[in-house]
């Protein structure tokens, strides 16, 4: 389960694009951040997906990948010039195909090839029609789904859905969100051309007066069940709310937004309908990862987690400079996985209740981003020297490092007690057993 968002330059504070992204898996899949170099290949070459190989292209761009650890491709993520995408799990009427490319795969080998967001919807789209989607998606237990796209590049931005080989792409005019369910209804800018035949054939419709993508090709129960239709209702309304004044800030607040009903009990009980969610129902999706891009004509500015839990996890600024210690190769996937983990063992101190003034962290947690901010904006990006960049972004991944372990160490010996409800603490106590294995 994830939430997708985007707010093009006529809706922002600066003009600047502003991309977002929650990654929702299972709470002991390390979500790690890769990046990988601009690459030649030899021509016939081939590369291997998670399940299938496939034509290489002769060049593939440098790209930021924010990943599954044992996934190949990416839940989201940017590539040199740009160009940002994030993918959905959605649930619909067609049947699940066999493993082939998944949504992941799909997003890298766009990020990879492609420079703008027209370009990449048009991978995509060919991708699907020559390989089909499927593949298991699931860590802990088998997870099958149709995927939606959302591609934004430095102007621009498209909505792409799909129900097995069918699809729907709908061009952004402002800010849009996508979640678990299909949110494209009877308008749209382009489509596969058996969409609305093949709806008919199968007695979902009439005739294209009244057809409706959503309405049409969604399996309404499973999208029910996923909670995506209150988080998607709960990220528009934050983007209309501040249409015209979105920043930084706006996405931070919406990736860390929860369900009402759980604010005042955020560590003792689980909800599907949060944009920022907590495991520990039969599901079990937790949010492992963030990430929100900040796209421009000067220069790109993304700010990364690099852990679960955003209520309570510190974003980061990077950019895709020489020497930057915040990303990982894809010959560092140990030391990738490690980085998230040790920023998990805090959040499992959180839930375990052994945080004795969780406030007071808080509060340092938003003078440190607020900081970071500050110094990020004090910049021209386009004129400043290398190691300016280098040294904010070290800078905040040290005062980060200072706070958790600071934090840590005066509560380690604060005794442990998950509360909530049998199940919920059942769950945890066995995940946080697992977690160091």
């Amino acid at each position: 389960m994830c939430d997708t968002m985007v707010a093009l330059g006529n809706s922002t504070k600066d003009g600047s694009v502003l991309f977002a992204k929650n990654s929702d898996r299972q709470p002991n899949e390390p979500h790690i951040v890769i990046r990988v170099p601009r690459k030649a290949h030899e021509k016939g070459s081939r590369v291997k997906c998670t399940y299938i190989e496939i034509d290489q292209a002769p060049v593939t761009y440098e790209v930021l990948l924010l990943k599954p650890f044992w996934i190949w491709g990416c839940e989201m993520g940017c590539n040199e010039f740009g160009l940002n995408i994030g993918n959905e799990a959605v649930f619909t009427r067609e049947k699940y195909g066999k493993d082939s490319l998944t949504g992941m795969d799909m997003v890298r080998i766009a990020l990879e090839r492609c420079k703008t967001s027209d370009e990449a919807l048009h991978m995509i789209i060919d991708l699907l029609g020559q390989y089909g989607q499927g593949g298991n998606c699931g860590f802990e237990k088998k997870f099958t789904y149709h995927n939606s796209f959302l591609i934004a590049d430095k102007t621009s931005a498209w909505v792409l859905e799909t129900a097995g080989q069918y699809w729907a792409a709908e061009r952004v005019e402002d800010v849009r969100s996508i979640s678990n369910c299909l949110t494209i209804g009877s308008r749209f800018d382009l489509g596969h051309p058996e969409l609305v035949k093949h709806a008919v054939d199968r007695g979902w419709c009439r005739g294209e007066k009244d057809f409706h993508f959503a309405r049409c090709y969604s399996d309404r129960l499973i999208t029910r069940f996923s909670g995506s239709k209150q988080r998607l209702a709960a990220s528009t309304a934050g983007l209309q709310r501040e249409k015209g004044n979105i920043t930084v800030n706006t996405m931070k607040n919406i990736l860390r937004s929860h369900d009402s009903r759980l604010e005042d009990r955020l560590f003792t009980g689980s909800s599907l309908k949060s944009i920022c969610m907590h495991g520990g129902f039969l599901y079990g999706d937790h949010t492992t990862g963030s990430y929100i891009a900040s796209l421009n004509q000067k220069n790109c500015t993304y700010w990364v987690t690099g852990s679960s839990t955003p209520c309570i996890s510190i974003f980061k600024p990077l950019w895709l400079i020489e020497n930057e210690d915040f990303t990982f190769s894809e010959d560092e996937e140990a030391q990738a996985v490690g980085y998230w983990k040790e920023r998990e063992r805090f959040f499992r101190m959180v839930l375990e209740n052994r945080i004795a003034d969780l406030d007071a962290y808080l509060e340092e947690r938003d003078k440190l981003e607020r900081e970071f901010q500050e110094r990020v904006d004090t910049l021209d990006l386009k004129g400043s020297k290398h190691s300016d960049l280098l040294g904010i972004m070290r800078y905040a991944m040290d005062r980060e490092k200072e706070l958790i372990n600071r934090t840590v160490e005066s509560n380690k010996n604060n005794p442990a007690s998950v509360k909530g409800n049998p199940y919920f603490k059942h769950y945890w106590k066995k995940q946080n057993s697992r977690l160091g294995e």
